[in-house]
């Protein structure tokens, strides 16, 4: 073979070779290029592991410490958004309007009596609520007690002259009639199921002038146990703003029922927003009974003519050494039967502690007419029990 054969065999074998292998040829700037489109990626997927496994180490240390610190297994649920509520004051316009026919206006005329000046005249004025159609009304005791005239005003401006059906001093409920039919009666609620911070509204006649007017407020309190002019009653207590008139006016909640009846505020130059009413339960039951029997029936009484011995003075002046109730005189032949007599201190009734003549009046209110009851007195320094069988109060 010749040399010039064999270069051109070689140069073949070369470039067959060259076609064998085939290998792409890049310039510098295309693998750059490349370089660069891959660097980001890889980055990020370093990033994120070394993310991923510092939070797993973190996570994993902070569950060890508190498993450490506690003998019982401990598991946190994460908090829950939940939408807020807002509850705003509906607009009582609708609800008014709905029951400002059912409050009226009550004036009175009592004839009062002065060394000085003989007889005269006062005038006075309260509230009511009409509970029937055809005229009767409830209002408190204290509006018409003693009153020589009752006169009545509708929310209209009407005027009538009404009459007295009935009063219950002890309850401070009264029942009045007017000669009218198709009135507005008041919607009955229910006081015992009240919730303090439930909304209020009170309708009377403030200072005797300013009949119709509204306010309102929240319940404050629900069987709030006061004493007015020594008697002890059972109120409601509202923050609803009421003045002198109010009284015998209606509380109504935010559908419109009465749920009670107006009665008294606690006055102070210190205090505001203290004020009480009749829970519609016990007004609507009196009302009733004063409607059918003219009186309230079936309430208990012991039959005897006392002194409260509340004080220390008390007990000086009448020589006893404890608080209680002194019997003066026994009125009642059934419970002078039973050993009570005049002279004996009363200091149990039952399991009732009695203190002071509105504790005994507390007590009688929780029997009715019939019970059988243990009286403990205090008689000569020795305590003496008996039973007594409670009579009907007429």
């Amino acid at each position: 073979m010749d040399e010039n054969n064999y270069s051109n065999e070689e140069t073949n074998l070369v470039k067959d070779e060259e076609k064998v292998i085939d290998v792409p040829v890049y310039s510098t700037r295309e693998v750059e290029k490349k370089t660069n489109k891959k660097m980001p990626l890889i980055l990020w997927m370093v990033f994120t592991l070394l993310l991923c496994t510092a939070s797993s180490y973190f996570t994993a240390k902070y569950v060890a410490t508190k498993m450490q610190n506690t003998n019982e297994t401990t598991v946190v649920y994460e908090a829950v958004p939940t939408n807020t509520v807002v509850y705003e004051t509906s607009d009582l316009s609708d609800v008014v309007s709905d029951i400002e026919n059912t409050v009226v206006e009550v004036y009175t005329e009592t004839v009062q009596y002065n060394v000085f000046y003989g007889e005269y005249v006062t005038s006075g004025a309260g509230s009511g609520v009409i509970i029937s159609s055809d005229g009767y009304i409830i209002t408190n005791n204290h509006v018409i007690a003693n009153a020589k005239s009752i006169r009545v005003t509708l929310h209209d401006g009407t005027d009538y002259s009404a009459v007295l059906i009935g009063t219950d001093a002890d309850t401070d409920i009264a029942v009045l009639k007017i000669d009218a039919t198709g009135l507005q009666p008041v919607v009955m609620g229910d006081s015992s199921s009240l919730k303090v911070g439930q909304t209020c509204i009170a309708i009377g006649n403030p200072l005797g002038t300013l009949g119709g007017t509204v306010t309102s407020g929240i319940v404050s309190a629900l069987s709030r146990e006061i004493t007015i002019d020594g008697q002890r009653m059972t109120l409601l207590q509202t923050n609803t703003t009421i003045n002198p008139g109010n009284s015998g006016g209606g509380l109504f909640d935010i559908n419109g029922s009465l749920i009670g009846i107006v009665n008294a505020k606690y006055s102070s130059t210190d205090i505001e927003g203290i004020g009480f009413a009749i829970p519609v339960d016990v007004a609507r039951t009196i009302a009733e009974d004063l409607i059918k029997n003219g009186r309230v029936t079936g309430r208990a009484m012991l039959g005897v003519k006392t002194y409260s011995i509340e004080n220390d003075r008390m007990a000086q002046y009448y020589n006893v050494s404890r608080y209680g109730v002194l019997v003066s005189e026994v009125t009642l032949q059934s419970t002078a039967d039973a050993g009570l007599r005049a002279g004996d201190l009363i200091i149990m009734m039952d399991d009732h502690d009695i203190q002071s003549y509105s504790d005994l009046k507390a007590a009688l209110a929780l029997y009715k007419a019939g019970d059988n009851v243990q009286l403990t007195v205090l008689r000569d320094d020795r305590e003496v029990s008996f039973r007594v069988t409670l009579a009907e109060k007429q």
